[in-house]
């Protein structure tokens, strides 16, 4: 029975975390569990909550450097051969560990799966259906070359093993917005994803959220990153341009229509 070790970064997030914690406890399937909870010094009830689970997940919660830090640690704790990441705000879907470790199990030669993703809002309630299916269809028509343009992969919705992440190394913790999709690239420069055309995950979207409140400074690490790893070739870095603009313009109007309404 193979071991999934589930990670968790965490920092004052009491009001979603055992939401996090219950959609991780909830999968049921042909592995063994393990929940990793890595906490930054939370001060906000977190804590208490961590220690209601004491007997199903471990945690520990002690100052860190940062999200990526944080994350790496997690990695380096984990015992499983297999590994997710779910931020403490999102969460996994029914039957999620099941169907990546079938996929690990059938297809000796994958070494990451990605999955869909729903966005959810504060209340749990299925938001951006649009961007949902934008970006399902570019999973299902999977390229390199067209992840080099825009990050099309779900954070919470991939697994890879180990032994794969060993290879490849931990994340880059000079990167605080897109260190996910720094790993999908350093990835994918080796091994293509088996993907998984169901939905595995939630993300939480909300002004406050990181990804929500500093868009324009994860799209400037987005094109860092593109303009290191195209290594020059002009018509990545041009679509890559025009992609960044369609983001800035898509969630203006829509952060405008969610303002009115």
């Amino acid at each position: 029975m193979k071991k999934v070790s589930v990670i968790t970064p965490s920092y004052n997030q009491a009001s979603y975390i055992e939401q996090t914690i219950q959609s991780v406890l909830m999968q049921k399937g042909n592995f063994e569990l393990e929940h990793l909870i890595i906490d930054g010094g939370s001060t906000d009830g977190t804590i208490d909550i961590l220690k209601k689970y004491n007997d199903k997940i471990q945690w520990i919660s002690e100052k860190d450097h940062g999200q990526s830090h944080a994350i790496n640690k997690g990695f380096s704790m984990a015992k499983g051969a297999i590994i997710g990441w779910l931020n403490s705000d999102d969460l996994y879907e029914h039957g999620a560990i099941q169907k990546a470790v079938s996929m690990f199990t059938h297809n000796s030669s994958c070494q990451w799966v990605a999955g869909r993703c729903r966005i959810i809002d504060e209340n749990g309630s299925e938001i951006r259906k649009s961007i949902t299916r934008y970006k399902n269809k570019w999973l299902s028509r999977y390229s390199y070359d067209r992840l080099l343009v825009e990050n099309f992969i779900s954070q919470p919705a991939v697994f890879f093993r180990k032994s794969f992440l060993d290879k490849i190394g931990q994340l880059d913790e000079t990167l605080h917005y897109i260190m996910d999709y720094d790993l999908w690239l350093r990835m994918g420069a080796i091994e293509n994803p088996v993907t998984i055309n169901d939905s595995l995950a939630s993300f939480r979207y909300y002004s406050n959220s990181k990804t929500g409140g500093e868009l324009n400074k994860s799209l400037d690490e987005v094109k860092r990153l593109c303009h290191y790893y195209a290594q020059g070739r002009k018509n990545i870095l041009l679509k890559n341009w025009v992609y960044r603009m369609k983001i800035r313009i898509a969630y203006t109007l829509m952060n405008s229509i969610h303002s009115l309404g």
